[in-house]
């Protein structure tokens, strides 16, 4: 995937990769791509930890998987952010940036 920094993380097998987060979009979509990372649009606000939701909600719905399988690393009061999924393909995650 041109442009797109996906890798796997850990003994688990997880994949980590990063996410430019727009809050307070019209919907929630994924736009492409921000530099290296994956943008991603939530109609949630950035208070409270609502856009952090709104964005593990929307990424385990993306790639039909339980929300316990994604986890925000880092970023938490940033917008950009370093996402890791368990127990899904490399494939998968980098579909979505298509």
């Amino acid at each position: 995937m041109s442009g797109f920094a996906v890798h796997r993380a850990g003994k688990r097998g997880a994949i980590r990769f990063s996410v430019h987060l727009q809050p307070r979009a019209s919907k929630n979509e994924i736009a492409g791509l921000h530099g290296t990372s994956l943008k991603v649009r939530v109609t949630a606000p950035p208070s409270e930890g609502l856009a952090n939701e709104a964005l593990i909600d929307f990424l385990s719905r993306a790639l039909d998987i339980p929300r316990r399988n994604v986890c925000i690393v880092s970023g938490f009061s940033s917008r950009r952010k370093v996402v890791e999924i368990s127990e899904v393909e490399l494939e998968a995650i980098q579909r979505l940036a298509v």
